[in-house]
């Protein structure tokens, strides 16, 4: 096992004290940098580049030689699981995902097959080993799935949504149905973090992208109930270490007592919530991670640095912040607004 030279993500999350806040960013290998658009021109496609190991590998390591990040996050796609059901993913320029199939009757449901993700979903498990072996102890790996109802989402709408009415109508009228399609879910996202983590992932994040679409009563039942099923089934230590768990729900503040009461280590914040107010309501049960606006890189790095302070404060001094954007940085973000973020963090934190 390679000795770990950059362990303070690790240490934040397990809220113990750092030199200083560690940073990483969602979606930090992104169409932002243009070494990673070149790198997609090579491949042929987003999902060429996917599913080609050694250029997964690439492209994660790209923003790493840019900046100084704390953690390294594997380059794929939360929608790889319903490829490997066999839904038939693609993507349409300008458009965003695709299924050729989708899931919409009890029928469907009931004929979908949870995959073997060792094999459907080797190309994922060779790019996290080889993106270890790169690294070669430079700083952790983070492996991540999309939640169970976010990846419905995609599966029932049949790609993108603005209102989910499909699953939605799902959920209210035949919620047996909706069930059985997110237990599937979560017993494949389980041994797909599993295999990440046996493959090599230091770390694990489950994305619920889509969960702040629901009601209260509803996101309990429909998300929140399978993102804890598949905490209580995931390998918790490997190499020796404690293999830590992130939940992020994007507009889940509202839920963050019940997000912390999952046996998570950590809870991603997006940036409607306070951090310092998030800090008060769950306490020392769970580390925080984020929470800038990811438009503040639009604007000038004197304003970016001035807002970085301001969360950092909000945090307070206090074991336990791992500093990210409240969401995916953007394809139009200057890299140079990206530096200044990122370098305000190892400043000031």
């Amino acid at each position: 096992m390679t000795e770990l030279k950059n362990d303070r993500f690790l240490k934040a999350l397990a809220r113990e004290p750092v030199d200083r806040t560690p940073i990483w960013m969602m979606r930090q290998a992104g169409r932002y940098l243009p070494e990673y658009r070149a790198s997609r021109a090579k491949a042929g496609s987003f999902m060429d580049l996917c599913t080609n190991p050694d250029m997964a590998c690439e492209v994660t390591m790209q923003p790493l030689e840019r900046y100084p990040l704390d953690a390294a996050i594997l380059f794929s796609d939360i929608l790889t699981i319903p490829d490997a059901m066999g839904l038939g993913l693609y993507f349409e320029t300008g458009e965003g995902p695709r299924f050729r199939k989708t899931v919409r009757t009890e029928a469907e449901v009931s004929a979908l097959e949870i995959p073997d993700v060792n094999t459907s979903l080797d190309y994922v498990m060779k790019a996290v080993s080889t993106i270890r072996g790169e690294l070669n102890g430079r700083v952790p790996l983070i492996g991540f799935s999309g939640s169970p109802w976010t990846l419905a989402t995609y599966m029932v709408e049949g790609g993108s949504s603005k209102d989910f009415r499909r699953l939605k109508a799902m959920i209210y009228d035949q919620p047996e149905i909706a069930h059985q399609l997110l237990d599937k879910l979560a017993q494949t996202v389980t041994a797909y973090l599993n295999a990440q983590i046996l493959s090599g992932a230091q770390a694990v994040q489950i994305f619920d992208t889509w969960g702040g679409a629901l009601s209260a009563s509803a996101y309990e039942e429909f998300s929140l109930s399978y993102m804890r099923q598949i905490v209580s089934g995931l390998i918790r230590e490997h190499e020796g270490r404690k293999v830590p768990v992130i939940l992020f729900t994007k507009n889940g503040g509202l839920w963050l007592e019940q997000m912390a009461d999952t046996g998570c280590d950590a809870l991603g914040l997006d940036w409607t919530i306070n951090i310092g107010d998030a800090r008060r309501r769950v306490g020392d049960r769970v580390a925080l991670q984020g929470n800038m606006d990811p438009a503040v890189l639009y604007a000038s790095p004197q304003t970016i640095r001035k807002e970085v302070k301001k969360i950092l404060t909000d945090f307070g001094d206090h074991p336990g912040h791992i500093f990210n954007l409240g969401h995916g940085i953007t394809p139009e973000v200057d890299p140079e607004h990206a530096k200044a973020f990122i370098e305000a963090v190892v400043e000031f934190g």
